[in-house]
């Protein structure tokens, strides 16, 4: 029998060292019936977050994105128009740890609205959207005086760009013409296996950091997983739901995943600068939606510039 084998079999007897298997002889008290997952060594893994619950969750969200998209893709601007409602929520209250107030009443206006002009207008009328946005929300901080303008100027222009600004972008992806839905699946698809061979590879093999000041959690060993579960996805994706080359893939794969990784370490140090741990509870298992959704925004427009260029 492996040590894997083995670290598997002491967990569902209770032996387990960790805290987890050993306090107060809670592994005891479920009757031996709970497995966890351990190293090749025999350490278990801490996952720091309920597995099972952030599954689930994940699949609803997905199912609802889907959803959206069959059989009228332009459903799909409800979706990204009710994230940005969501979203902008959450912001609020995180720059508002920091001392800076959102001017809400024209980002949230503003930014439902640049998701519908990017999926009917494409590229020219998102980015006249986003202007006139940044405007409204600019003059409407005028009331509060010039006490704290430029911080909260500068807070209302960065959560225009990093919500709904980059949200718009997927729908510049779900609107290209004759393939738009499976270029925003295959996205998604590829954006997931970063997360998805990030998580596995970093528990079971990760041992050296990759920016502890910013993610503790992260390791090399982890970007590597995730490197490899992006290029595979995006092969797949690119040669059996785009019909195009392997190598567009392989390109788009390694591109999302670098975008990916930016994402996560970006909010990561925004929820340290601010000095909170989740932007929200709006997903079990996630914390809130911006917690979820961090390396999609920037996996995003990295995404549509890639297709758009090699498809």
């Amino acid at each position: 029998m492996s040590n894997s084998d083995s670290g598997f079999e002491r967990e569902r007897r209770g032996e387990g060292s960790g805290p987890e298997s050993g306090s107060g002889g809670a592994a005891a008290d479920d009757g031996g019936a709970r497995f966890r997952l351990t190293k090749p060594g025999g350490e278990p893994v801490r996952a720091g977050r309920n597995l099972p619950v952030a599954i689930a969750s994940g699949v609803a969200l997905g199912a609802l994105v889907l959803l959206s998209l069959f059989p009228y893709s332009q459903a799909f601007s409800l979706i990204t128009a009710a994230a940005t409602v969501i979203g902008l929520r959450e912001l609020n209250r995180a720059v508002a740890a920091g001392g800076a107030r959102l001017a809400l009443p024209p980002l949230a206006v503003g930014g439902v609205a640049m998701q519908f002009c990017a999926h009917f207008g494409g590229p020219e009328w998102l980015v006249g959207a986003t202007a006139l946005t940044a405007i409204g929300a600019l003059a409407w901080r005028l009331r509060g005086g010039a006490d704290g303008y430029v911080r909260d100027a500068a807070a209302n222009l960065f959560t225009l760009c990093y919500l709904p600004f980059l949200l718009g972008t997927w729908q510049l992806l779900v609107a290209h013409p004759g393939d738009g839905t499976e270029r925003l699946i295959a996205f998604i698809i590829v954006t997931i296996s970063s997360d998805i061979g990030g998580y596995f590879a970093g528990i079971l093999l990760g041992r050296h950091k990759m920016a502890p000041v910013i993610s503790p959690n992260k390791t090399w060993e982890g970007f590597g997983g995730s490197v490899l579960a992006c290029m595979a996805a995006g092969g797949l994706t690119v040669a059996l739901m785009l019909d195009g080359p392997v190598w567009v893939g392989l390109v788009l794969g390694v591109a999302v995943v670098l975008a990916a990784i930016v994402g996560d370490l970006i909010e990561s140090l925004i929820k340290r600068d601010l000095g909170i741990k989740d932007m929200g509870r709006f997903m079990p298992g996630h914390g809130g939606l911006m917690d979820r959704v961090d390396s999609l925004l920037i996996a995003g427009p990295v995404a549509w510039v890639v297709l758009g260029l090699l498809l």
